[in-house]
Formats: structure tokens, C-alpha cells, sequence
């Protein structure tokens, strides 16, 4: 509510001050009284008034000299003049410095009363638009900050599609400041592929239901330099645009004047969504992969086993012997693929073993050469290099990566260099990448390819980053290394420079554990006479197996599923000592025989055998006290130590 208005009265003449001051008391205004200017300059220091009515002609101080003051310490107040020595020009001097109103002596009260009323109500409008005019400037102030603070690009567009407004997330978003957009055209900041969309949803003429609401829009990404000749980068934004009216649209000849539109950058939420399809994709290849491998090691399994019963009745003179060892080569072959296999199936856990590197490098190197021939490789190896705990088809992966990685930036064809070496690393050096000091061994892979800048050099091991088009790479395959070589408690970098190939060298610490012999004689074949049960619900691995343990001297007996085990092993437990158990099994599998077999001897002797690597089910059917595991396909000779070193053990 407006307080009682004030008014204070200013003239020489006390009994007019006084008529006044009745009058205007009348009509429940408060007001005071000054008969002088330097008496009113003290009223007006103290406190406001709203309306100060003044005499021009004064012996102390004239009334313009007092409108001075007034305008200077109280700009607010209205200054109506009366005055009995009115002229034109007198007038014009008084308006021109700030007066409400102009009165000449003598006057109807009745005017007097309508300009004071006018004036109050002129200066209450002035107060309540004050009032309005600070809401606004509140109301906009916030709209502002929530506008240039917000995470999505605002934007409005002329009827020609230029920008008018965008606000300061298209920095953020596109690298454009607010200034370089206002005026052009937005086609500038449209992806190519996208410009035909975005004709009808970023540049929006609808309103209502039917605007863009959740359109994909691809934006430019702008570089500073956009004639490199550089592929083009984007941002994905999801749309939501309005066309912009002179008046509602539902009326007739509206004029349009433009769009407003907000546009949310979800490049990062479909990139999660990327990696999660990714993701799902790779377990569920990750399931299938495990699968094949299980049943090729099964195939596998009973080519070796029927070719090892072969070479058991004849020497190396006879004219099959070379033909049947390199069948046992070529099942050694199958076994490293589906090794392979379960290692992808494995997703991340891994089987480290002392392994030397040298061998994997060639081996690995072998393999790719064999595909990409228009790649010189060239190795240097470091002799009596030492040995390193690794999981070979984890690193053997990285090496591939590697390979593949150069094989890219080559596309002409090059050089590949391979390196193995070994390095003491001190404090100072392992200090960087939080690992310890000590022995190391060290493999580098150099190609003669295009290399890479500086700011690819600070990406290259992200998840999905990669500087190839769609569809010639996931952009895991290094990320992917990375993490191989970090779990092995290692360290991977790269030095490389843009048009002088790439090295990439990564270390893993050196063990002194020796890396075992694969290579067996004949004569390293052990026998025995004891009793065995197979397990197995594979009738070639039944046989095969069953051939292959009377030839080692043992009696056998066979069950095809785990129902019948528990069965032959209650009514032969006296007589067998030791179970060879399949893992995967149609009516009862081997977690479950396993137990229930242990149930009926808590000392049974168990040989867990299986085509799926030692993982999961097979190390809990280990952890509950299983003896040992061999996986398929297993030749005699290994089979025949696992047996001896079980059924020996005390």
C-alpha cells in the first residue's frame, strides 16, 4: 500500500503556507510548512517529501536555485510552482528544470487539488513501474544466469535462419563463442549428412504439438582451422525447437519471425550406450566363443587320442609315423586357437604362467605375417632374455593389437620392427607410472607408418577413441592393451610424431621362475595298474579314453553321465582309485557329481578334465578339494604324469 503522500509548502508569505497547509491537510495529505529555501534545504535533509509546492520569488532563495538542490539531493520529488510573477518565459525556465506543473497566483483551489492529485498519482505509477522495472530486471537477471549456465545450447534463429542468440554452452559444445555465430547462418554448424534434417527441425516453423521434439542432430565441431583438410568432428545433440510468431498461431495473418530451440549434447550418453551394446555384444560372443572352444577340444580330444594309440604300435621307421605326428601337430595347432577362444571368453581373467617372450613374439609375429604379406617384419631378440609371468593369450593379444594398430597406419605397406630386451628400471623411471623398480622385460613394436600428433598421443589408450572412419575400428583395441599390460602389473607407452611411424613398448616384470619344457620323449610315458573310472557324456571321448588308459596299464571303468557315476563308483568304491571327471555334463554336471561322489569318499582322488579353460566351475569344483585339472585335448604323455602325480601323492 502507497503511505499517506507528503507535501511540503514553500513561500514567503506565512498566511498563504498556511492556507495551504489547511487545504491540502483536508484531503489526509501530511504536510509541512517552510517560508524560506534554506529553511525548506533543512526539511528536505531529514526526510522525503513527495510533492514540494514553491513560490519562484523568495528574499533568501529564489525557487529555481531551490529546484537545483531538489534535483541534485532529491531527484524523486515533484516540484509544482506557484507563483504571482508568471511569465511565459518564467514558465518555460521552471519546466525545463524538472517541474511537475506550473500554477499562476491567484488560483481555484480546485485546481490546485486536481494537479496535487495528479501528480501523486503519476509519482505512485512511477513507483509501482519502479517496483515492476526491479521484479524484471530480477526476472531477467536469473533467466540470464540460467541461460549462459546451462549444459544445452540455446538458440534462436531470424526468419532467415541466421542466429540472433545463442548462449555460451555452444562453446563448451562446438568451440564457437557467442559472438562468432550471432549473424550467420545455421547450416554453418550442421554436419553435412544431417542438413536435410535439419532444414525442418533445427530451423523449426512449427509450434505446438508438432514442433521438433527429440530430433538427432549432428553439430560441427569447430578447430579453429577448418580448411586442414582434416576429417570433420561432431557433437550429437538431441533437439527441441519452436517457430516464433508476432502474434498466437492460431490467428490469421501471423507473420513468422524465426525459431527458439535448445539442443542437449548426448554424444557421452550414446557412447555409454555404445559400450554397453559393446559390452553385451562381447559377452555374448565372449558365451559363444567358450561354447566352440569346449566342443572343439572334444573333436580335438579324439583326433589326438586315436593318433597317440597309433604311434603307441609303431617307431619312427614306419611310413605313417611323420604323417601321424603332423596330425598331432596340427590338433597342438587347433588347441592354441581355441585357447584363444577361451581367452576371449574369459573377459579379463587370466592364467599367468612363466613364459618366454621371445617365443610369443614370433610366434605371434608368424601368425599375422602369414595374413598381412605387405608388411616387412624384422626381429631382434635378446638373447637369454628373461622370463616373465604372464597370461600368453592375453599378451599374445596385445601383441596382435599392436601388429593390427601398425597395420593400419601402413596402408601401403612398410616396415614392422620387433624388439625384446632386457631392462633394470630405478626408482626415477617406474616413479611415473606407479609400478616397482627392479628387472623388467622389455618388447617394443615400431612401424614405418603415418604417426601421430601430439593431441592423438594424449588419447590413443581411451576406450573408443580412434582416428579411423566408421566402421575400421571399435577404438578398444589399444584401451583394451593397455589394461592387459597394467593387470600384469606392467607399463605400455608410445612415442611417435606425425609423419615418422609410432613405437609402442611395453614392460613386464621379470620372474625367476623357468619356463617349463613342453618337449617329451617317448620314454617319458608312466604307467599303472590301478582302477579308474571315466566320466564322460561324450561316447568318443569314452572310448578313446578308455583305449588309451588299459594301453598305460590300467583297468577302466566308464559311466556317460554323472547319475550312472555315483552309481558304478557306490557299487566299485572299494576297487577305484581315482575319477576322471568331465565338467560339462547334460543331466548332472561336474560341480554336482563332484560333490555327491565326495558324499560317498570324503578321500576320493578326482582328475577334473574339461575342454573350457581352468575357470569359474572349474576352480570351485578345485577349491572344494578336486585334485587336479587337464584340459582337453591332452596327449598321453601329459595325461599320464597327471595320473601318476594323483595317484601317488600321499
Amino acid at each position: 500500500m502507497f503511505p499517506v503522500p507528503k507535501i511540503l509548502i514553500v513561500d514567503d508569505e506565512p498566511r498563504m503556507c498556511d492556507s495551504l497547509r489547511i487545504l491540502l491537510s483536508g484531503q489526509d495529505y501530511e504536510v509541512v510548512t517552510a517560508t524560506s529555501g534554506h529553511e525548506a534545504l533543512a526539511f528536505l535533509s531529514e526526510d522525503a517529501f513527495d510533492i514540494v509546492l514553491m513560490d519562484i520569488v523568495m528574499p533568501d532563495m529564489n525557487g529555481y536555485q531551490l529546484m537545483d538542490h531538489i534535483n541534485s539531493r532529491r531527484p524523486d520529488t515533484f516540484v509544482i510552482v506557484i507563483t504571482g510573477h508568471a511569465t511565459l518565459d518564467s514558465a518555460v525556465r521552471a519546466l525545463r528544470k524538472g517541474a511537475y506543473d506550473y500554477l499562476k497566483k491567484p488560483f481555484e483551489y480546485d485546481e490546485l487539488l486536481k494537479t496535487v492529485q495528479n501528480a501523486i498519482n503519476q509519482k505512485k505509477l512511477m513507483s509501482e513501474n519502479a517496483i515492476l522495472n526491479g521484479k524484471l530486471a530480477i526476472s531477467e537477471d536469473r533467466y540470464r544466469y540460467l541461460v549462459q549456465n546451462s549444459p544445452d545450447m540455446i538458440y534462436t534463429l531470424d526468419k532467415h535462419g541466421n542466429f540472433t542468440f545463442v548462449n555460451s554452452a555452444a562453446e563448451r559444445l562446438i568451440g564457437y563463442k557467442t559472438n562468432e555465430l550471432i549473424g550467420k547462418h545455421y547450416t554453418s554448424v550442421i554436419y553435412d549428412e544431417d542438413l536435410e534434417k535439419a532444414r525442418w527441425f533445427f530451423n523449426e516453423k512449427r509450434t505446438g504439438d508438432r514442433t521438433a521434439a527429440g530430433v538427432k542432430i549432428r553439430l560441427n565441431v569447430y578447430n579453429g582451422n577448418q580448411n586442414t583438410g582434416c576429417e570433420k568432428k561432431y557433437r550429437t545433440v538431441e533437439l527441441k525447437s519452436t517457430g516464433m510468431y508476432d502474434k498466437p498461431t492460431a490467428e490469421k495473418n501471423t507473420n513468422y519471425l524465426g525459431t527458439h530451440g535448445v539442443a542437449r549434447d548426448i554424444s557421452d550418453r550414446l557412447l555409454l550406450e555404445s559400450q554397453l551394446q559393446q559390452a553385451q555384444k562381447m559377452e555374448a560372443l565372449g558365451t559363444l566363443a567358450g561354447g566352440i572352444a569346449h566342443d572343439f577340444n572334444n573333436l580335438l580330444m579324439g583326433i589326438e587320442g586315436n593318433a597317440a594309440l597309433m604311434l603307441l604300435d609303431i617307431d619312427y621307421s614306419h611310413p605313417h609315423y611323420d604323417k601321424l605326428k603332423k596330425i598331432e601337430q596340427c590338433v597342438k595347432n587347433g588347441a592354441d586357437l581355441t585357447q584363444q577362444l577361451l581367452g576371449f571368453a574369459r573377459s579379463g581373467k587370466y592364467q599367468a604362467k612363466p613364459t618366454n617372450l621371445n617365443d610369443l613374439v614370433y610366434r605371434s609375429s608368424e601368425m599375422f605375417g602369414r595374413t598381412k604379406k605387405e608388411i616387412r617384419i624384422h626381429t631382434k631378440f635378446q638373447p637369454d632374455l628373461w622370463t616373465a609371468e604372464v597370461d600368453q593369450v592375453q599378451i599374445e593379444q596385445v601383441l596382435l593389437n599392436l601388429y593390427i594398430n601398425a597395420w593400419q597406419a601402413m596402408p601401403m605397406g612398410g616396415e614392422l620392427f620387433l624388439q625384446t630386451e632386457n631392462v633394470t628400471l630405478d626408482d626415477l623411471q617406474v616413479k611415473p607410472y606407479g609400478i616397482h623398480s627392479g628387472r623388467y622385460v622389455k618388447v617394443a613394436v615400431t612401424d614405418t607408418g603415418t604417426g601421430m600428433d601430439k593431441a592423438t598421443l594424449g588419447k590413443i589408450f581411451d576406450p573408443f577413441f580412434t582416428t579411423k572412419e566408421p566402421g575400421r575400428g571399435t577404438g578398444l583395441g589399444l584401451a583394451s592393451a593397455y589394461g592387459i599390460i597394467k593387470n600384469h602389473f606392467g607399463v605400455i607407452n608410445v612415442y611417435s610424431e606425425k609423419g615418422l611411424g609410432s613405437t609402442f613398448q611395453f614392460y613386464l616384470p621379470a620372474s625367476e621362475a623357468k619356463v617349463i619344457d613342453k618337449t617329451e620323449s617317448e620314454k617319458d610315458i608312466l604307467r599303472g595298474q590301478e582302477t579308474i573310472l571315466i566320466i564322460d557324456d561324450e561316447k568318443m571321448i569314452i572310448d578313446v579314453g578308455k583305449e588309451i588308459m588299459e594301453n598305460l596299464g590300467y583297468e577302466v571303468l566308464i559311466a556317460g553321465c554323472g547319475k550312472e557315476a555315483v552309481e558304478v563308483y557306490r557299487y566299485y568304491q572299494d576297487k577305484i582309485a581315482m575319477v576322471i571327471l568331465d565338467m560339462i555334463m547334460p543331466d548332472m554336471g561336474g560341480k554336482e557329481t563332484y560333490d555327491q561322489l565326495k558324499a560317498l569318499d570324503a578321500d576320493i582322488k578326482v582328475l577334473l578334465a574339461s575342454g573350457y579353460s581352468l575357470n569359474g566351475q572349474a576352480k570351485e569344483i578345485l577349491a572344494h578339494g578336486c585334485d587336479s585339472f587337464i584340459q582337453k585335448p591332452f596327449n598321453i604323455r601329459e595325461l599320464s604324469h597327471k595320473l601318476r602325480e594323483i595317484l601317488d601323492k600321499k
